[in-house]
């Protein structure tokens, strides 16, 4: 199954635009499509981030999470890439819990390593757009989009 492990940006924009992208992947989340989880860093920097520029959607956030896994954040001392610190420990969450996908709209700490499973140990990172656009794509029968 797909496992999409939500950097806090990407719950922060959840939470304060319910119509946008990032509420659309916790919701199809609610259907089955796959597994949301998120780091209890993040978890805490999306609410640190709200209170101070968006505090009127603090209760939407907090219902939100309760729909997402949650796992404890790592040290970051084992992260495969060169990462800004704040974020090593997101990508070495993103592998131990074994999640097929980080998304974030970090690109420029992540850009480097965006759509590049083989630098950051199996884990593909994309912006959430990214994702939902590989995710709707058509695969033809031999597996490979576009081509038969």
């Amino acid at each position: 199954m797909t496992r999409l492990l939500l950097d806090a940006n990407v719950l922060f924009t959840a939470a304060h635009n319910p119509s946008g992208k990032g509420a659309l992947i916790i919701d199809l989340e609610a259907q089955g499509y796959w597994e949301v989880v998120t780091s209890s860093y993040a978890i805490e920097e999306a609410r640190r981030n709200l209170s101070v520029r968006f505090p009127a959607y603090l209760k939407r956030f907090e219902t939100l999470i309760t729909r997402v896994i949650k796992v404890p954040s790592r040290s970051g001392r084992n992260c495969p890439v060169p990462l800004p610190e704040k974020d090593r420990s997101i990508l070495e969450v993103a592998i131990q819990c074994k999640a097929t996908h980080l998304l974030t709209g970090d690109i420029k700490d992540f850009g480097p390593f965006m759509n590049n499973a083989n630098l950051t140990g199996g884990v593909v990172i994309q912006t959430v757009s990214e994702f939902l656009d590989s995710f709707m794509k058509p695969k033809s029968k031999k597996g490979i989009r576009g081509k038969k």
